[in-house]
């Protein structure tokens, strides 16, 4: 294990990616990062399946992959399958993943499971009892890398002049829909997040520029309300490490 979730000396664990080596004296390896966003399901199923995989792509990103093409996934479906219109959720989350938004970004799924039975039933006090699960894409995204040494983390260089930079994804879409603050006033939200192939692309494009010329200090995801990523980035004209 090259790069595992602790990060920095109070060992945190927030890493994007986690980053293995192929031996002992090599410094290329492969990367592995997850994305899930199954909250946004209860609404918006085929907004979820989308979110996953970009959330697993733009954390893969801090790794030093060499294209989007070379990310394959995972994917792990899980549905309450036969209850009310979780089939009907589950198809329509496999499509858009399968027919569009995965060819879209030249990205195969050459491996995945399902859990079909996400739901449990009980009788208390004379009444049925169901708590059902809804349609949830578990994402492993996996990529060969070809230095383990450039792995990017979410600690920031404060020991140089450095820029903060926030990157928005959602082409200034603030959207609430299975957000956290949605719960806790006892609601679903309106408008899930949702994610498109071709800013996806893009952002893949622009951030292996930066990074091979070595001008991204630290990366982190965040792709939560408004779906976005953060880069600390060198000054321009400024020396740093």
């Amino acid at each position: 294990m090259a790069r595992d979730q602790m990060v920095g000396p109070w060992q945190v664990p927030v890493s994007d990616v986690a980053v293995t080596s192929v031996s002992f004296d090599e410094t290329y390896g492969e990367a592995m990062a997850m994305g899930e966003r199954t909250p946004l399901a209860v609404t918006n199923p085929e907004a979820a399946a989308r979110m996953a995989i970009s959330e697993a792509i733009t954390n893969i990103a801090a790794a030093d992959i060499s294209s989007l093409k070379d990310i394959k996934i995972s994917a792990n479906w899980m549905a309450a399958a036969g209850f009310q219109n979780e089939d009907q959720h589950l198809f329509e989350s496999v499509k858009t993943v399968g027919e569009s938004f995965c060819p879209e970004l030249g990205i195969t799924i050459p491996v995945g499971k399902d859990s079909l039975s996400m739901r449990t039933m009980w009788e208390e006090d004379g009444k049925q009892k169901v708590v059902a699960s809804p349609v949830s894409l578990i994402v492993t995204g996996f990529s060969p890398v070809k230095s383990i040494l450039k792995t990017l983390t979410p600690e920031l260089k404060v020991e140089q002049d450095t820029k903060l930079v926030l990157i928005d994804l959602s082409n200034n879409n603030s959207r609430l829909g299975g957000s956290t603050l949605a719960q806790v006033f006892n609601q679903s939200g309106d408008e899930t997040p949702d994610a498109d192939a071709e800013t996806i692309k893009e952002f893949i494009e622009k951030i292996t520029q930066l990074k091979r010329s070595g001008k991204i200090l630290a990366y982190h995801d965040k792709s939560c309300l408004l779906y976005t990523s953060s880069l600390c980035t060198r000054e321009p004209g400024r020396q740093g490490h």
